[in-house]
């Protein structure tokens, strides 16, 4: 009996061991979520800091915790399109904010769109007389379209700007997959398609390479004008047609030909910076550092800015990334979660509906799916607008298709109407291995699709076929809802990709603007005056996400900005990612596709390090060293 008491009691004191570490993280994980959320009081007179560490976008992603965790990476940083320039447009207003502090030295990247619309709200911070500073240890071309938004433009000393326009080469792996003796089975319709080129030649084809030599060049002038636009004096021919005269003009020195060129104003260190901001804002009272000033950070700054609540409602729904089926997202645009927040919303006495879509396109079904629920809108008889951030191509313009009228920007992407399928099989490689295939079969149907002894030639036929109703799908809908003719869709078509002014002139596109103009256009159109606000669907964030998000990003804050040339080198990170993509695009299970391959991703989410978690990337990294 002594014993068994002995026993008891220790049990007893691991159960309440147990409730005690069990409470205590019950407690702690509480007070983490109350405090996550920042606090108004965190306002304070000076200066609004836009601290841009990671990517502009114009749907923030859910973190997976579990991912997170396992690759001890941080998350790469998002901010919403929207929610800067919310922040920008209301600090433009309010006189606790004498200045904007734009830090972009850990900035990755953004789409065109994004940039041009953030860039025209700090252009709307300098008309209310307020100075905007911009801080890099280095600029590219994203952080340097920004940045020449801004009233004084600062530099390391050992950094740099550099400025290299879209475009570039891409890889094509027929030759690897020849090797591996790898069939990629391509079904596609369109001329321009190129989707499925990667997988089925050694390099761009000639109508490719005449429709992407269009689009960028497009994208190249426009960003050009804007930059020019922004900052007057600064010497972009000289910058871009001979990069390395304009260099060895300085000596090597990036920092001293940046200046020289117009690109930066000055040069100097975060601490001289950090004064020149003191200088502007005043001191801080709070702290006893040097060069600090009294700030306030953007999750703080839209805490304190609620988006407006009164009015009828006009839904906004996010269409971003890929279009894939199931329940993915936010930053993915799954099918199933999309199409059930619209559905939702049938109960909400919508005023209009705004569809807002950065996506390249991706499963036929998927895309369907969306399209459907927006029709069940439509049928309330309710003004219907789709508004085009950086792209809106293949299935990205299929959800579009039941729009009462399209916006888009001279730097959207558009266009790609076209289908594809890839389906490898490894026939060849089994026999070169010595494994072969044979039995008896009912009807050439009997045992297919077989990956590993070959597709029949109905098979082939079939999916063919497939993909070409898939296509005819795609044109029919677009000619009803573009009032164009089948042909004249077809001429369009083809999986040709356009830039927003030329999409305009062809018909896809009705009228310049963006999500401001459409939700006008919307408002207008429901008689609405002033008396509306946008309803955003399914956007709000996750507490946890954003518990998670800063939980893990504390150490990784801590590092400083990287030079010219680190910055070249962390461009291999998006090379294996995209190499991943590709061969997951081809050994996935995915049914049709309505994807445009080439068309610019807004960013490659690159960090310092290794940030990519999927195997190959791993695999080739060490490969790699």
């Amino acid at each position: 009996m002594r014993f068994a008491g002995k026993v008891w009691r220790l049990l007893v004191g691991v159960k309440d061991g147990l409730v005690l570490i069990f409470m205590l993280l019950f407690f702690a994980a509480l007070f983490a979520i109350l405090t996550a959320r920042p606090s108004p009081a965190e306002v304070r007179e000076g200066a609004l800091v836009l601290d841009l560490n990671g990517v502009i976008v114009e749907e923030r992603s859910q973190v997976d915790p579990i991912a997170a965790l396992l690759s001890q990476t941080a998350p790469v940083g998002e901010y919403q399109a929207r929610d800067l320039v919310r922040a920008l447009d209301t600090a433009a207003q309010d006189d606790r904010m004498t200045a904007v502090v734009l830090d972009l030295d850990r900035f990755i990247g953004a789409g065109q769109v994004h940039l041009q619309e953030v860039g025209a709200a700090l252009d709307r911070v300098r008309a209310a007389g307020k100075p905007v500073l911009a801080y890099a240890t280095a600029y590219t071309d994203d952080s340097m379209m920004l940045a020449a938004h801004a009233s004084e433009v600062w530099v390391d000393p050992l950094g740099g700007a550099v400025v290299a326009g879209p475009g570039g080469e891409r890889l094509y792996y027929a030759g690897l997959l020849d090797r591996l003796e790898i069939n990629a089975r391509v079904y596609k319709v369109g001329e321009y398609k190129s989707a499925v080129e990667p997988y089925a030649n050694s390099g761009m084809s000639d109508a490719a390479r005449e429709n992407y030599s269009a689009l960028y060049g497009a994208l190249w002038e426009e960003y050009l004008a804007n930059v020019k636009k922004a900052r007057p004096a600064v010497d972009i021919e000289r910058i871009t047609r001979n990069p390395v005269a304009w260099i060895e003009a300085a000596q090597g020195d990036l920092a001293t030909a940046a200046k020289q060129a117009g690109l930066v104003d000055r040069l100097g260190t975060r601490e001289q910076f950090e004064e020149r901001v003191v200088e502007l804002v005043g001191a801080d009272d709070w702290s006893d550092e040097p060069g600090a000033y009294p700030a306030t950070e953007l999750a703080a700054w839209l805490e304190d800015n609620p988006l407006r609540q009164a009015g009828k409602p006009i839904g906004v729904v996010t269409i971003a990334g890929e279009i894939v089926d199931g329940e993915a997202g936010p930053g993915t645009a799954g099918g199933d979660r999309i199409a059930d927040l619209l559905d939702e919303a049938l109960a909400y006495d919508l005023a209009g509906l705004v569809v807002r879509v950065d996506s390249p396109g991706g499963s036929v079904l998927a895309s369907e799916r969306i399209r459907n629920a927006i029709l069940r809108h439509k049928a309330r008889d309710i003004p219907i607008a789709v508004s085009m951030a950086n792209v809106a191509a293949s299935g990205g313009y299929w959800v579009a298709t039941p729009a009462d009228r399209i916006f888009a920007e001279p730097e959207s992407i558009t266009g790609s109407i076209g289908i594809f399928a890839v389906i490898p099989t490894f026939e060849n490689a089994a026999a070169s291995l010595g494994v072969t295939s044979d039995g008896v079969r009912t009807s050439p149907l009997s045992g297919q699709p077989d990956l590993i002894g070959g597709f029949t030639p109905e098979v082939d036929a079939m999916i063919q076929a497939s993909v070409a109703n898939g296509y005819e799908d795609f044109i029919d809908r677009v000619a009803a809802s573009r009032n164009l003719s089948r042909a004249q869709v077809d001429r369009i078509g083809q999986g040709r990709v356009w830039d927003g002014g030329a999409a305009r002139q062809v018909g896809l596109v009705d009228q310049y603007g963006g999500l401001t103009e459409a939700l006008g256009w919307v408002a207008g159109e429901a008689d609405l005056g002033d008396d509306w606000h946008p309803r955003y669907l399914g956007s709000q964030p996750n507490r946890y996400d954003t518990l998670l998000r800063s939980f893990m990003r504390d150490d990784a804050e801590s590092g400083g900005g990287n030079d010219t040339v680190a910055i070249f080198a962390l461009r291999r990170q998006a090379v294996l990612g995209r190499i991943e993509s590709d061969l997951t695009r081809l050994l996935g299970t995915k049914g049709m596709q309505a994807y445009c391959l080439e068309c610019p991703t807004p960013v490659a989410a690159v960090r310092e390090g290794d940030q990519t978690g999927g195997w190959l990337t791993r695999l080739l990294t060490l490969l790699a060293r």
